[in-house]
């Protein structure tokens, strides 16, 4: 059944699409036999354009077999030197000798036992269960299954790396199939993942590259955004292999620890808290109604502790700070009502600030000023 939106982002795609084909080969796999062959017929599909993250696309239906992965490039033995290198250099590069890593699609274990031979302690998830067989055979350490219908643990797992070649474009469901591999991995976990390159059929307008075993058609930039939009840092991204692959080398994105956010707010309170107890008896205002300052009048809960808040911007005065209930006022107010003492929090305007008090004002008010690295007296 065609789709209308992005099998990444869920965008919809561009009004009309990039290009349409008509009594196309079904499938590159599977071919017919003479038995088949009088009844097999061609198939129509269109290419489109994702309106949000660009990623061109078909909008068909995937090939029967898409949760397996059938390789002819174990024949090749510059492409095993090629992948030996590879893996080995990985394996150095991000100290994974000894430590868990997974081929997710790994076929029949061509390139499964040229991982484990890289040093890490390899395993593999394959769909097909006659590939799986052969794959026990070899004394490989295979599950059978397909990542997109495993959500939840995968046998093995936490795994400290992954690999996925040239297997993403192939699914009709290729976020899901990202965020499973994100929740099976140990944080700070590393990963390879290649896809043919879409960049280089661009440049050498290679129009026979579509065919509806590839679903998706990523460049460098639609790649990065997909990997990105599901849970990984990129670490690398190039072309390799005759410029036919885009191989990208990722990191498990972690949680924003922000944890010493408090330890600043302690700081900066007891440095304000402390500050106005100095000023016990004296009228006090601050300058600058502007987010910073209106959460920090918050958190340091200034109510009843200063008179009121300036700021410049009309349309403020006459309002009250929320949750603190603090009346603002316009400069004005310091001539009218004055006050001994200004704390200026008016972020990135706030030498501004200082200038019009001691060029403007009373010359004798105290002005201190909350800098990103505290507060800082700079008069009285």
């Amino acid at each position: 059944m065609a789709i209308d939106k992005c099998r990444i982002c869920g965008h919809k795609f561009f009004s009309q699409p990039l290009l349409q084909y008509d009594n196309m080969p079904k499938a590159a796999q599977c071919l017919p036999d003479a038995a088949s062959v009088e009844s097999e017929r061609g198939v129509s599909f269109k290419v489109w354009q994702c309106s949000g993250c660009g990623l061109v696309q078909l909008d068909s239906d995937p090939v029967a077999y898409y949760k397996e992965v059938i390789r002819a490039a174990d024949i090749s033995p510059e492409m095993k030197d090629f992948r030996r290198k590879q893996f080995l250099q990985l394996t150095k590069e991000f100290s994974l000798f000894g430590k868990k890593v997974i081929e997710i699609g790994c076929g029949q274990g061509e390139y499964l036992e040229l991982i484990r031979e890289s040093g890490v302690d390899a395993y593999g998830l394959e769909y097909s269960k006659d590939s799986v067989s052969r794959c026990l055979k070899r004394g490989l350490k295979v599950s059978p299954g397909f990542i997109s219908d495993n959500p939840g643990r995968l046998d093995n797992a936490p795994f400290d790396g992954f690999y996925i070649l040239n297997f993403l474009e192939h699914l009709p469901d290729p976020a899901s199939a990202l965020r499973a591999i994100f929740n099976n991995l140990n944080d700070q976990a590393i990963g390879l993942v290649e896809v043919p390159n879409f960049n280089m059929i661009l440049d050498k307008g290679l129009f026979a590259e579509f065919i509806p075993d590839h679903l998706l058609y990523f460049t460098k930039v639609t790649l990065n955004l997909a990997l990105s939009l599901n849970g990984f840092e990129i670490i690398d991204c190039k072309e390799v292999w005759h410029e036919y692959i885009i191989s990208a080398i990722v990191r498990k994105s972690q949680k924003s620890d922000l944890s010493y956010f408090y330890n600043r707010q302690l700081q900066i309170t007891t440095q304000i808290k402390e500050y106005i107890q100095t000023c016990k008896g004296k009228k006090i205002a601050i300058w600058g109604a502007g987010h910073q300052a209106l959460a920090v009048i918050s958190l340091v809960d200034l109510a009843g502790k200063i008179n009121y808040v300036i700021d410049s911007a009309s349309f403020k005065q006459g309002k009250f700070t929320p949750a603190t209930h603090i009346p603002i006022v316009s400069p004005a107010s310091l001539k009218t009502d004055p006050v001994d003492v200004v704390i200026v929090m008016a972020a990135s305007y706030s030498d501004e600030v200082v200038r019009i008090l001691q060029e403007k004002f009373d010359p004798n008010i105290n002005i201190a000023v909350l800098r990103d690295s505290g507060l800082e007296i700079i008069q009285g």
